[in-house]
């Protein structure tokens, strides 16, 4: 937890900058401190001591097994005996483990390093599994061979564990092997790189970081609040455990003597503020004659697309969130903002800690929703199929802003959701839908994304592991056709005057526009709804005389007031209104699309013809135009212009703060290096 001893302790300057400020805490900042950590005991964020000596244990378990693995196939290749001997494997961990910052029932992130003539292609994903499959303390076996980087998932005697295998150039594995050596990179492949950095990531981390204690408190924290507030996944463009620890570490280095509530409330002044796409970096990044390629949009024309650059501080040096989108970084956004408010409101006694992290009300946030029903034949099924779908459902979003030129806003949601009434084994997941703030409506305009939804089942449908019984449904669904299951309390909750956690605005909320007359409209129609069932999708059968093609093509316009879904029958008996996916117990063999997104005067919905026009509102949050791209650093040195920060009035302590963090941080433009090694500054003008 935090700790207030060592204030002041250091003078030496961590990161690529000169801190922000050097200020320790007051007492009441001490104070609030203190609050915030039990605030995080009474959420029960610490695994208990019984927990954590059986993960202890089960770690020595799973070393023996590995090294038993290792010697097995040593002895079965025709080595002597003294190699055989020999013969060893070593197992790290890696991630919110090592970073001391783990929770009950967190994942136990694993790698197995092993010498140079066993493989993961034969060696790890099939003897190695054979052998864990034969064992009666692993369940849930789950090999990813085909991941960007391969993985086993599995639980070991009921501990959650992902493993990762590296084959370095060694016969033999000493037991002290340093992975913090850059040798150890020699003559290995990009997916083994990937596999050992996730190990000397961490451990560059907490050396970068002037206090380890306050850097876990904060961190712990901040995880805890990105998964209330629906951004924290890696895998679907939002924030994962390596990328909020960076951040974290940023923080801590830009107020090196500051304790756990102040680097919170610091935390999301700094990202409000941030311009994008301008890296956070622990350190400078270096060139090795190891030749692996490092993050550098000089050289590399896909780094320049990168939307959130933040950098892994070890050799080689990559952005660790490339899967941010413009659609997951604009809710990054609004989130920072949002919780930078209450911070604010914490620091004048307004409001307290419970409040930053509210849970998201994703739900009750936009009117019109994409829901993607995954079904299989069992279980077990399930897993795999799902985990490769959520593995995709990234490519949704950008296939999405790709084909609307961003005009067609998601936000992906990261949690699955599963109807038990249903006979085979099922999973949902969500995205919010809406027009870009600011478009220029026009009636009759549309966006017809049959073609994209289209290619996106296709590419999903490529799962080379696929069974029969593995099925994808992706439909459209307006608010108050959300079925119950996704609620906590198994039932529709009442609409409230405002979304919770929405930023304060004068003519709407950030989604919707909440009116009386439609507050009105809505219970009664859905108690209809409940009553009657969920009105029927509409659904294309797999047995077209016809290709999808020949009437999926991708339509779009420069805005829209409506969302329609809508299937053209063009005098051809090819496409029927069927049940949705949610309100069919059955497994159902074909999938319903939803399709046509499309301007349209009216908000009614006509269940006698294959038309539902909805509308969506105007979006007033947080300004979308945050570019991905390094347009105003192409031509070398520029300026970053002042952003000072809202500070609420009467807050003497953060007002003297201001007047102490004038001094100008000068932010040079990566291009402008010739080498990396040079670089003294990558981090924006920051005014507090």
């Amino acid at each position: 937890m935090g700790n207030c001893d060592e204030v002041g302790a250091s003078s030496k300057q961590y990161g690529v900058t000169k801190p922000i400020s050097k200020a320790g805490p007051t007492v009441a900042d001490i104070q609030r401190t203190k609050e915030l950590e039990k605030f995080l005991v009474d959420s029960g964020l610490y695994e208990s001591e019984e927990e954590a000596a059986k993960r202890v244990e089960v770690l020595h378990r799973l070393g023996q097994v590995l090294k038993s693995w290792v010697k097995m196939l040593t002895r079965r290749r025709g080595y002597t005996d003294q190699m055989v001997e020999d013969a060893n494997a070593v197992i790290f961990t890696f991630g919110s483990y090592r970073l001391g910052v783990h929770g009950p029932g967190a994942d136990l992130d694993t790698l197995c390093i092993g010498p140079s003539y066993v493989n993961r292609e034969e060696d790890f994903f099939f003897a190695l599994h054979d052998i864990l499959a034969n064992m009666e303390e692993i369940t849930e076996l789950q090999p990813i061979p085909d991941a960007h980087v391969p993985v086993m998932k599995f639980k070991f005697d009921g501990i959650s564990i992902d493993l990762l295998y590296a084959s370095i150039s060694c016969l033999v594995v000493r037991d002290d092997l340093d992975i913090a050596d850059v040798s150890i990179l020699q003559n290995i492949d990009e997916p083994t790189v990937r596999s050992l950095n996730g190990c000397r990531v961490a451990d560059q981390i907490l050396k970068l970081v002037p206090n380890v204690e306050n850097f876990r408190t904060t961190l712990r924290c901040l995880k805890f609040w990105a998964k209330r507030r629906g951004v924290y996944s890696n895998v679907t463009g939002f924030l994962g455990g390596v990328n909020l620890a960076l951040l974290v570490a940023r923080v801590c280095q830009l107020y090196p003597n500051a304790i756990p509530s102040m680097l919170v409330s610091r935390f999301f002044r700094v990202y409000t503020q941030w311009r994008w796409p301008n890296p956070v970096m622990l350190c400078p990044i270096e060139e090795n004659e190891l030749g692996f390629s490092v993050w550098d949009p000089r050289k590399n024309p896909r780094d320049r697309t990168h939307h959130m650059p933040i950098i892994t501080p070890a050799y080689p040096c990559m952005n660790s969130s490339y899967n941010v989108s413009t659609s997951t970084l604009r809710v990054m956004m609004e989130q920072f903002q949002y919780s930078n408010k209450i911070c604010g409101e914490v620091e004048l006694n307004k409001a307290q800690w419970t409040a930053l992290f509210e849970p998201y009300a994703f739900f009750e946030s936009y009117k019109n929703y994409l829901q993607v029903d995954i079904v299989a034949a069992d279980v077990d099924d399930l897993r795999a199929w799902k985990g490769w779908v959520e593995s995709r459902l990234r490519q949704l979003t950008l296939m999405i802003e790709r084909d609307t030129f961003g005009k067609l806003q998601c936000h992906p949601y990261p949690y699955e959701y599963m109807d038990m009434s249903r006979q085979c084994a099922h999973s949902a997941f969500y995205m919010g839908l809406q027009r870009k703030s600011g478009e220029i409506v026009q009636e009759g305009q549309q966006f017809d994304i049959r073609g994209t939804v289209d290619e996106f089942r296709h590419s999903v449908n490529m799962y080379m592991f696929w069974k029969p019984g593995m099925d994808i449904y992706v439909s459209h669904v307006r608010r108050r056709q959300i079925p119950s299951y996704v609620f906590p309390e198994g039932y529709k909750r009442s609409r409230q005057s405002r979304p919770t956690g929405q930023l304060d605005n004068p003519h709407k909320s950030s989604h919707e526009d909440i009116s009386g007359t439609e507050h009105c409209e809505r219970n009664p129609k859905r108690k209809y709804v409940d009553k009657v069932g969920v009105k029927q999708d509409i659904a294309v059968k797999k047995q077209f005389s016809v290709p999808m093609d020949s009437f999926a093509r991708s339509r779009l316009s420069m805005g829209f007031s409506g969302l329609t879904a809508e299937m053209h029958n063009s005098g051809h008996d090819m496409i029927e209104r069927t049940k949705s996916p949610e309100s069919d117990t059955e497994c159902a063999s074909n999938s319903s699309v939803v399709t046509s997104l499309t301007s349209d005067g009216g908000s009614c919905e006509d269940v006698g013809s294959t038309q539902i026009a909805v509308s969506v509102e105007d979006h007033k949050g947080v300004d979308g135009t945050i570019s991905g791209r390094f347009h105003d650093t192409v031509c070398g040195i520029h300026s970053v212009s002042l952003v000072e920060n809202e500070v609420p009035r009467g807050n003497e302590v953060l007002q003297n703060e201001l007047q102490q963090q004038l001094e100008v941080l000068a932010f040079n433009s990566l291009y402008s290096f010739i080498h990396f090694s040079l670089v003294q500054s990558f981090d924006q003008l920051l005014v507090f």
